[in-house]
């Protein structure tokens, strides 16, 4: 979860073939093999966003479903992220960028444009604190 020096999130927007929409989300992704998560977060951000730097701290670990899955995610919280770059996408990936405030996330998550139960979970937690 980035936040940059004015308090804005920056969020993604890209289509999901699982539920057929385009949806607003965190960025995420996996962790490649000898890379720490907190590496993988940066290099996901960069990549995805063009937005980087500022202070990185764990803010949540979440199981998607405890009773029967074994994976983790991780979820990191950016405070004071810029842009530092383009976007550096994946040739199958198409990805809009939206720094929002919290405030408007509220909104969004609230009409469900964040479909992703995993990515509401902090988004909320961090929203709450904030407005």
């Amino acid at each position: 979860m980035a936040v940059t020096n004015d308090g804005q999130l920056v969020l993604i927007r890209q289509y999901r073939h699982g539920i057929g929409g385009v949806h607003y989300e965190l960025c995420a992704g996996v962790i490649d093999p000898g890379e720490e998560p907190l590496q993988a977060a940066q290099r996901e951000l960069l990549e995805e966003t063009g937005f980087g730097g500022g202070q990185w701290q764990l803010y949540l670990t979440l199981s998607a479903n405890p009773g029967t899955h074994t994976n983790r995610t991780f979820c990191f919280l950016a405070t004071g992220v810029e842009r530092l770059q383009d976007q550096q996408l994946e040739i199958t990936e198409e990805i809009s960028v939206h720094v929002l405030s919290p405030e408007q996330v509220l909104d969004i998550i609230d009409a469900g444009g964040i479909m992703q139960a995993l990515h509401v979970a902090p988004l909320l937690k961090y929203c709450l604190t904030q407005v």
